[in-house]
């Protein structure tokens, strides 16, 4: 079994801004650290406001988490009842939610989104509430959605803060990181099904080295919104701006500043080996070791971790087993879950085993344990 580890973000690049003189033309905009959330720039960015298209960022986490991404669904004329930017649907056709993804994504499609809507959620009114829900989920007490597609509606907003931590978190999901990449796709939908071509919006994939997603948006209620990513050197920063004019040139100012603030550290847990008793085996125990865990923050003070194992364990026992997990935290926010796994074979005694060596055995785990 395979080690996991799972982490709770070239063309032309942007000259550097000084740290000390960073500052957007947006009406609010916040940076941060995309391991850890933590908050490295803000600017009005607790303030409740319409996010355009970047709303797709929960449209299409909620695909990635709910669909199976090749199934292929027709399109309804019901589904279409959308304005606004396509990726080019009519009634009839047969789409995957892979192509559905990527409408979403690089074409900003809202024909795209009201389809992932009604097809997940039966109406778009029961898709919000899976919108909101995954909000609630995430602790974004200051953003709720009306709209799959981000066209404007009252009561659909957002703050800057809180949908920099949804890109952050949506980053996470492989397929949805994939798709915010993406500089174009080749995909394959209509009635039937043909070839097509798509181009991203973000512009910040060409523009920025190390640029990784995420979306764009705008309405004339909204003004231009962008959320970005970029990755450079293990570090990820995610950076958001809503009503924004000058929101390329911005983006590139905040996401150096964020990559400039955040630092590499090796964390090194206290108790780096652990051996844990085996019963069944004629080997006594197997041992579990914990590698310095590189850590992206801001602050390294409140660093600690949680290592979960069993008290025992049964063989056999396969090399790449998963035996426990070591959570790493940053206060009480767990920033990182390493799994650990069985480095070598424990085998299994003989199916016959003597009576004598069954009591050697049990008596051995009971002196350990003491």
């Amino acid at each position: 079994m395979k080690k996991i580890i799972c982490f709770c973000l070239t063309l032309f690049v942007f000259s550097f801004m000084p740290v000390d003189a960073v500052g957007t033309s947006a009406k609010a905009a916040a940076v941060i650290n995309g391991d850890t959330g933590e908050i490295i720039y803000a600017q009005n960015a607790d303030e409740r406001l319409p996010m355009a298209s970047t709303t797709k960022i929960m449209t299409a986490l909620l695909l990635c988490e709910n669909a199976v991404l090749d199934e292929e669904i027709t399109v309804t004329a019901d589904m279409l009842r959308v304005e606004g930017s396509s990726m080019g649907l009519l009634a009839g056709d047969r789409v995957t939610y892979h192509d559905l993804l990527y409408g979403m994504m690089l074409a900003s499609g809202n024909d795209a989104a009201n389809v992932t809507a009604i097809s997940l959620g039966g109406t778009v009114e029961n898709f919000a509430v899976l919108m909101n829900k995954k909000a609630e989920e995430l602790g974004l007490c200051n953003t709720h959605f009306v709209t799959p597609s981000g066209l404007d509606a009252d009561g659909h907003y957002t703050t800057a803060r809180e949908l920099a931590l949804l890109a952050a978190y949506a980053l996470k999901n492989e397929d949805f990181a994939k798709a915010a990449a993406s500089e174009s796709a080749v995909l394959n939908y209509g009635n039937p099904p043909y070839r097509r071509s798509l181009t991203n919006h973000n512009k910040m994939l060409k523009l920025f080295e190390g640029a990784v997603g995420v979306k764009t948006g705008f309405t004339k209620r909204s003004g231009r919104c962008l959320v970005s990513a970029a990755r450079k050197d293990g570090k990820l920063a995610v950076a958001v701006t809503l009503n924004d004019p000058d929101d390329w040139n911005d983006h590139a100012n905040l996401l150096n500043y964020g990559l400039d603030a955040i630092k590499q550290t090796n964390y090194s847990p206290k108790i780096s080996c652990y051996n844990i008793p085996v019963i069944g085996s004629s080997e006594e125990q197997i041992e579990v070791f914990i590698e310095p865990y590189t850590v992206n923050t801001l602050e390294t003070k409140e660093l600690s971790c949680e290592v979960n194992l069993p008290k025992f364990l049964y063989a056999p026992v396969s090399k790449g087993d998963i035996l426990g997990t070591v959570e790493y935290k940053m206060g009480d926010e767990v920033i990182g879950t390493v799994q650990l796994t069985a480095l070598r074979d424990i085998p299994a005694l003989p199916e016959k085993i003597s009576f004598y060596d069954e009591i050697k055995q049990n008596i051995r785990y009971i002196l350990k344990c003491i």
